[in-house]
């Protein structure tokens, strides 16, 4: 009898327990979607409609005439058109240094192998505030020794790299944490064969790490499409920003229109969301693999 009170107790302490975390986790969940689904309810709502009511009124209408105007004003396909010219190439360059720094890393060692990793990774931690200033004159002065000022700063090149100085880092120490749970009698059968160390990295040891890629590829499309810091700092020429920056279009003389300019956050961000939901389960794969045996 007093097992069975016993296991009566535990199931209600137990449930208990799992309301606290639901509502727990619940809470600070919606604490997070709240101003995404306020951005969107602002959106659909016209701004003579909040100058009219309020902002926490209930509509009188909804409809999509942000989204047109916002489109139109944003140019955002030249917008668009610019944040890929630096976030395909940048995604790409990063991914394949960090992986083959990773490789060399993880694979082989050598006496300088730990404190290599540590600087690739220092140098990701680094804030963007405290080196932009250095940057923007290295920027200037590579220019002028090439006798060309936008050789760099001003140019799709510039951000790309340093996109590609920021991101290495973590990309590198990712990987290398990834690599380092591939068995070591995969790389010493390749050895054994003959294999170069190219051969070695790329038709051995990259095909393994194609998950980890895919979920690094998504994370950094979206913090590389979505800066704004160093297309500020770095461009000059409004032609040539990213999409970000098609959001100051939706500025006012004296007055901001929030819900023009809500419909252009959504517009600009849209991109990174469907590119989420289409490699979601790559991106799931990626970051649960190897938390489960077999």
């Amino acid at each position: 009898m007093s097992t069975i009170v016993q296991d009566q107790k535990y199931r209600n302490s137990q449930k208990r327990k799992d309301a606290f975390i639901s509502t727990f986790i619940g809470f600070f969940a919606f604490v997070w979607i709240f101003p995404i689904l306020w951005t969107i309810w602002t959106s659909l709502r016209p701004y003579s409609d909040v100058v009219s009511y309020g902002v926490f009124s209930w509509p009188k209408r909804l409809n999509f005439d942000n989204y047109f105007a916002a489109f139109k004003q944003m140019h955002i396909l030249g917008y668009f058109l610019n944040s890929l010219y630096v976030t395909i190439p940048a995604v790409i360059i990063t991914l394949f240094l960090g992986s083959l720094i990773a490789f060399v890393v993880s694979r082989y060692k050598f006496k300088f192998s730990l404190p290599l990793l540590l600087v690739f990774t220092a140098g990701n931690m680094l804030p963007a505030v405290l080196v932009y200033i250095p940057v923007f004159w290295m920027y200037i002065w590579v220019g002028d020794l090439v006798g060309n000022r936008n050789f760099l700063y001003n140019n799709y090149l510039g951000l790309i790299l340093i996109h590609v100085a920021f991101q290495t880092g973590f990309a590198t120490f990712v990987l290398s944490s990834y690599m380092k749970t591939i068995p070591k009698e995969i790389s010493e059968s390749a050895i054994v064969d003959g294999a170069s160390v190219f051969t070695h990295y790329w038709r051995v040891i990259l095909p393994l790490i194609r998950p980890p890629l895919a979920a690094l590829g998504v994370l950094m499309t979206t913090w590389i499409y979505n800066d704004f810091f160093w297309a500020l700092i770095l461009v000059s020429q409004d032609s040539k920003r990213p999409i970000t920056s098609g959001l100051r279009r939706l500025n006012g003389e004296f007055v901001t229109d929030f819900n023009l300019l809500a419909a252009g956050a959504i517009l600009a961000a849209a991109p990174t969301v469907i590119l989420f939901f289409v490699l979601r389960k790559q991106f799931i794969s990626g970051l649960t693999l190897g938390s489960t045996k077999g």
